[in-house]
């Protein structure tokens, strides 16, 4: 038997430093950050030890013969990315492991005084830096968050019915209540705080903003109301506080979305499955009560290119094929699509759809019955048309305009970085310019994430993102390029108390998750979330004298 790794795979490749027969790959030094769809378990070297199991912060890796029957044909998509590879040299070790010589990058000084660090932003990007420098160094670590709950991408951008890559969390949570660690949420860097003011504080800041934006379409009737970014819908059923409850009108039939990366195929597959399928999630409470009583039958996915260009991942267009009560079909407009996946070999993405129903539709009839999700490349949404509302989205390709009738259009062609008060702004790219995380011109500021290198790469691109950004500020700190704190250890924490008395701290925290969890017990689901800032903070205040788990 062998392990075998799944859809969930967030490729932070914490499995592969604890493999003893290097049997995982592609390893970090393999590939360039984000550069591979996920990490894969070579059968013919695997030795069941079940290493990469227990290491693995997502619960992607399972026993072969314990694979769930949607997820059964990873074991053939893992054992295919090492055809015509040969099985890595072992080298003749104990461990049948060619390990390297250890390698300390990241590390002051015995004797050096700790810094203090101040990271902005607490999704991935923002705690993988955290726990770089908690592992490498003494530095003492204050962490904010604009909003009154830690987790940022993780929390609010993963979809619900993705719970296991929602697990990478609880490994970020840990560190919330470090001995080194200060937290404060609800706090935001322009309007709480200024960025000089940060400084002043600490040894250095690292801004780990992410990319809260989305890249607009520049079409006409862009900005009708039914037409909304997917940064909007993913925020609305994640219960971001900072989206309304009912921001979203499900009262259409027939949805357009834009886009064929992973964030179109999730708001695709959330506006298609059945409400009963996600009541066991922990998807927003009015997400839930929206989908149930809306008409959304069938969901149109709009590429302006071929199968073979599309942005989404294998593992989660495999996921499409397996959802239960919901019809797949490529619409076979375009005599190219077609013959693109029956040429497509091993590895292409175009591959995945072989098997996948090819059929010519008629947009002239309403949806067929059932729920279906339609993929129809070759199609540039041209216009979106309506009078006062959505009502069809005209398409451009080889074959000619189209005018498909749809009641919603959702754009989701990717996310964009926005200035910080304070920084310097690339607009062309959306980022902050840097040099590997130091900001150009701004001794003792940094940037990890998509705020540095653009919306690109999944939850565990980030973690080589942040070992840059930290080897970066170590060194400069060793050259003594960072000037000391103008203020003591204890100024920062009574400077944001008197701007802000709506703070949410580590203990806070706690309490938001104990209050998120019994709420969903008592509904018979995982969590029911928090959804506006005053519920958030109330359940901090409430149970923040109670003591931390």
């Amino acid at each position: 038997m062998t392990y075998v790794i799944t859809q969930n795979c967030c490729s932070d490749a914490s499995c592969v430093a604890v493999c003893p027969v290097n049997c995982i790959h592609p390893t970090p030094e393999e590939r360039a950050p984000g550069g591979t769809e996920m990490l894969y378990i070579d059968p013919r070297t695997c030795i069941d030890c079940g290493a990469c199991a227990d290491a693995c912060p997502v619960d992607a890796v399972l026993p072969a013969d314990a694979l769930p029957d949607a997820q059964k044909e990873y074991a053939a998509v893992n054992a295919a990315y090492f055809e015509g590879r040969e099985p890595g040299s072992a080298g003749g070790g104990p461990t049948f492991h060619a390990w390297g010589k250890p390698v300390f990058d990241r590390v002051l000084p015995s004797d050096f005084a700790p810094l203090r660090v101040a990271v902005v932003g607490t999704g991935p990007a923002g705690m993988y830096t955290a726990e770089d420098l908690l592992l490498h160094t003494n530095a003492e670590v204050t962490l904010i968050d604009r909003t009154p709950a830690a987790g940022g991408l993780v929390r609010y951008g993963v979809a619900p019915d993705h719970p296991g890559t929602r697990k990478v969390g609880d490994t970020f949570a840990r560190l919330h209540a470090h001995p080194r660690v200060r937290m404060y949420l609800n706090l935001e860097v322009g309007r709480d705080v200024t960025p000089q003011e940060l400084a002043a504080h600490h040894d250095a800041v690292v801004y780990a903003v992410g990319a809260c934006a989305d890249r607009r379409l520049g079409i006409p009737g862009e900005d009708l109301p039914g037409s909304i970014s997917a940064t909007t819908f993913v925020a609305w059923y994640n219960a971001h506080p900072e989206v309304a409850a009912d921001a979203v009108d499900l009262s259409a039939e027939r949805v357009a979305v834009v886009g064929s990366g992973n964030v179109a195929l999730d708001v695709a597959r959330i506006l298609a499955t059945g409400p009963e399928a996600l009541a066991g999630t922990d998807i927003a409470d009015h997400a839930l009560a929206a989908l149930r009583a809306g008409a959304v039958r069938e969901v149109v996915l709009l590429g302006r290119r071929g199968p073979e260009d599309a942005a989404y991942t294998g593992p989660e267009l495999l996921a499409l094929r397996h959802l239960p009560g919901v019809d797949l079909v490529v619409d076979d407009h375009d005599p190219r699509i077609g013959a693109r996946i029956d040429a497509a070999g091993p590895g292409d993405r175009a591959a995945v759809l072989r098997g996948v129903a090819r059929r010519g539709v008629d947009w002239a009839r309403p949806p067929a019955p059932g729920r279906r999700i339609v993929l129809r490349f070759h199609s540039a949404p041209a216009e979106v048309l309506g009078d006062g509302r959505v009502r069809a989205v005209r398409t451009t390709g080889a074959a000619g305009e189209r005018e498909i009738p749809v009641g919603a259009v959702l754009r989701a062609i990717g996310h964009r970085g926005t200035p910080m008060a304070g920084l310097p702004f690339d607009e062309a790219t959306g980022t902050v310019p840097h040099e590997a995380g130091r900001v150009a011109g701004r001794p003792g500021t940094y940037v990890a994430g998509w705020i540095k290198r653009g919306p690109s790469g999944g939850i565990g691109a980030n973690r080589a993102c942040a070992a840059e950004t930290v080897g970066t500020l170590l060194r400069d700190a060793l050259d003594g390029a960072l000037s000391a704190p103008e203020h003591g250890p204890r100024a920062f924490h009574r400077l944001v108390r008197r701007r802000n008395r709506r703070l949410v701290d580590a203990r806070g925290m706690a309490a938001i998750d104990r209050t998120e969890l019994a709420r969903g017990r008592r509904d018979g689901r995982p969590r029911a979330r928090l959804a506006t800032v005053g519920e958030l903070v109330a359940a901090a205040r409430a149970g923040r004298r109670l003591p931390l788990r």
